[in-house]
């Protein structure tokens, strides 16, 4: 059953992202599954979050690791049994954790019997699930849409003579939601689990589910204007504008129906991953007027340099838009590299101190932020060698990109003297334990009150005893400091400031009130009206 208490627990809620694959290895086969989580929730709950957001864990080939389903209401032996995941679901909700999970609803992998249906003939009963085209007659691709992964996102089926779509992988087939038969289908699927007990899902590629019926091209970027969101820039992919593969209007209707499920079940919630030309203008698009995503988030913060200016921006950008809509806040994930090596580590300066001001900066925002696992560690990407990479993506791309390895190695429990960070006992984990990751490894932080795991324990609890951190309004403040991003966060006359120095030079700023420190973390002080902060320091105060 889902876990009773408070139906709005996700809006300011703490989520914590956990990576099947990397994060503990109950078996000794080298890759981590759900009895390895239920093993290490105790670890979860003790940081002081309000649930877990699980990546795939599903019957799938593991093309992509799982983003390829072959069956929606199964785990795959890999990672366990049902019954392991209700027992992952009853300790999570005896620790007072919600669970939420991965649902990739736009497209299945090529092994799914409903695609081996679909690609048998062009008259089955599921002949029309997947999106399929006629060549054109000089035999090429329908039109012009690309594959994130790169190519063509059209794949020649020999049997039907005709082409499949595919937004990612070729092995990942897009499902064809102008087919309300599909749409039930996967309704019914996202149900199953409701039924389970899960109190969410992350939606993944929320974006993608419709495409334009009429197959038209999408029109090319115009160098100086915005460049399209959703890969890096040396992935062609980013030479289009994406007006017709994805962000289809009818998208909306279908998020509606999804919505209508979700509020049979109080409690429960959904947060998308949007991706889009204008990922801000979707994501308030998305989750306006409570009838269509709980919140949602973007790959802004995820892909951005830590530039004041830039990052201040954004957050004006999306408060603007969203309207009465959620936003949810990532730094890091399984998709884009770790923030601890993204977000100012080239600017040098105190790195610990750089490692607490950003837990500190996005956990304030309004919004629910997501804790990827590791973050609290303080683990940077890894280097992989070429030679020992997982990810296809990342092979398709080198050397440019390097792929998604680098984030997604797996969890260290214990220092270097033990193999492999105690992940797992196996000779061979399926991605390597740095070294530099065994040495932050839980063991050698949990019990250091200094540590920086523990500063996220303490920033955490802190936030839990400030509701106007949680859900209240926000203001951002009017300065012309480079170095500071600032807002105020307001619950009736509470008023807490919050500001950030993103650089690793001391600062002093002008408050706009008097102010006394309310945060036992602050590093900054307060002296008359002026603010001083230390490089990459941060200050919560009443005003």
């Amino acid at each position: 059953m889902a876990l009773n208490g408070d139906v709005n627990w996700w809006r300011g809620g703490v989520l914590y992202q956990v990576y099947p694959r990397s994060f503990f290895d109950s078996n000794g086969d080298g890759i981590g599954d759900l009895p390895g989580i239920t093993q290490k929730l105790d670890y979860i709950a003790d940081l002081g979050v309000d649930g877990i957001w699980l990546s795939p864990f599903f019957t799938s080939p593991m093309k992509d690791f799982g983003y390829d389903v072959a069956n929606y209401r199964d785990v795959d032996p890999m990672f366990g049994t049902l019954e392991d995941f209700d027992h992952l679901l009853e300790k999570a909700h005896a620790l007072g954790l919600r669970v939420t999970i991965d649902q990739v609803l736009s497209h299945s992998s090529d092994a799914h019997p409903w695609f081996r249906e679909s690609r048998s003939s062009i008259d089955n009963p599921k002949a029309d699930w997947y999106v399929w085209a006629d060549p054109k007659p000089d035999g090429t691709p329908p039109n012009n849409w690309l594959s994130i992964f790169g190519g063509s996102a059209w794949k020649f089926d020999t049997t039907r003579q005709q082409y499949y779509m595919h937004n990612f992988l070729a092995s990942q087939p897009d499902l064809n939601f102008h087919n309300p038969d599909v749409q039930q289908q996967l309704l019914d699927d996202v149900e199953f689990w409701l039924r389970r007990g899960v109190d969410g899902f992350r939606l993944d590629t929320a974006n993608f589910y419709v495409h334009d019926k009429q197959l038209r091209d999408n029109p090319p970027w115009i160098p100086g204007t915005h460049r399209p969101e959703g890969a890096p820039k040396e992935n062609p992919y980013t030479r289009q504008m994406h007006v017709h593969d994805k962000t289809q209007p009818e998208n909306l209707a279908f998020l509606k129906k999804l919505r209508a499920v979700l509020d049979k079940y109080p409690g429960s919630t959904t947060v998308g991953e949007i991706g889009s030309d204008d990922s801000l203008a979707t994501m308030a698009e998305y989750t306006a007027g409570g009838d269509k995503l709980h919140m949602a988030y973007t790959i802004n913060l995820l892909e951005s340099p830590l530039e004041a200016g830039l990052v201040r921006g954004m957050l004006v950008d999306v408060f603007r838009k969203l309207g009465d809509g959620w936003p949810c806040w990532a730094v890091s994930n399984h998709d884009f590299m770790r923030v601890a090596s993204r977000w100012g580590k080239d600017k040098g300066g105190d790195n610990d101190a750089r490692l607490r001001m950003i837990p500190a900066l996005y956990t304030s925002l309004r919004g629910t932020p997501c804790i990827y696992q590791g973050e609290e560690l303080g683990l940077e990407e890894a280097i992989v060698p070429f030679e020992m990479l997982q990810d296809p993506y990342g092979i398709e791309m080198w050397p440019e990109f390097k792929g998604r390895d680098g984030c997604r190695t797996p969890m260290p429990w214990h220092n270097a003297n033990v193999a492999h960070g105690g992940f797992t006992t196996s000779d061979q984990p399926w991605l390597p334990v740095p070294q530099d990751h065994s040495a932050l490894s839980v063991a050698s932080q949990t019990g250091d009150p200094d540590s920086l795991r523990n500063f996220y324990k303490s920033l955490l609890a802190w936030r839990k005893n400030h509701p106007e951190i949680i859900q209240g309004d926000i203001e951002m403040l009017e300065h012309s400091n480079d170095a500071i991003i600032g807002f105020v966060r307001i619950t009736g006359i509470v008023r807490t400031i919050c500001v950030f120095n993103v650089t690793p030079d001391a600062v002093t700023l002008a408050l706009p009130a008097p102010s006394a420190g309310n945060c036992s973390l602050n590093s900054g002080s307060v002296s008359g009206d002026q603010l001083s902060l230390p490089g990459w320091g941060f200050y919560f105060g009443t005003i």
